[in-house]
């Protein structure tokens, strides 16, 4: 038995996801995956470029994604500029002119169309690369905390 269009979506978004943060690693841009921003909304990728510029990407895995989402506007406040990634089958034309535009798979995605810039102001610039490299900090402490037992003979302390 298939599973139903709607159980996909889930991999669809991961796939978009990966592929969207690999062409950003191509093109100089590191991105964190859903980054909650200061008015409590989470942006699902938010990426910081080599001068210091902030890019949200909004991911659409369907449709109907799409269409019961209305909230990417808020997203605006908080990034140089604002794209959406969607799939290869998606009706590019749904996307609105004051965002940009990715296609993504899970290896690779494409620019289709930029995102116009509308520059931060120095204080939202320097608050939100804050809480991105914060978050990027708690993530890699994670990391490298994930696994650890107390007979880990790899392991040293400044502190024995």
């Amino acid at each position: 038995m298939s599973p139903a269009p709607e159980d996909l979506l889930p991999r669809r978004s991961a796939e978009i996801c990966r592929g969207t943060l690999r062409l950003l690693g191509h093109l100089g841009y590191y991105g964190l995956t859903e980054m909650t921003l200061a008015n409590n909304r989470r942006a699902d990728i938010a990426a910081i470029g080599p001068g210091g510029d902030i890019w949200m990407i909004e991911i659409k895995s369907s449709i109907a994604d799409f269409k019961s989402d209305h909230k990417w506007r808020e997203y605006m406040d908080f990034c140089d500029r604002l794209t959406f990634a969607v799939g290869d089958d998606f009706p590019q034309e749904l996307i609105p002119p004051e965002a940009g535009l990715i296609v993504a798979d899970a290896f690779y995605g494409a620019v289709i169309r930029d995102a116009p810039e509308a520059k931060l102001v120095p204080a939202r610039r320097k608050a939100v690369t804050l809480r991105f490299a914060r978050l990027a900090a708690a993530r890699l402490t994670g990391v490298a905390d994930t696994g650890w037992t107390p007979a880990d003979d790899g392991l040293t302390s400044p502190l024995t």
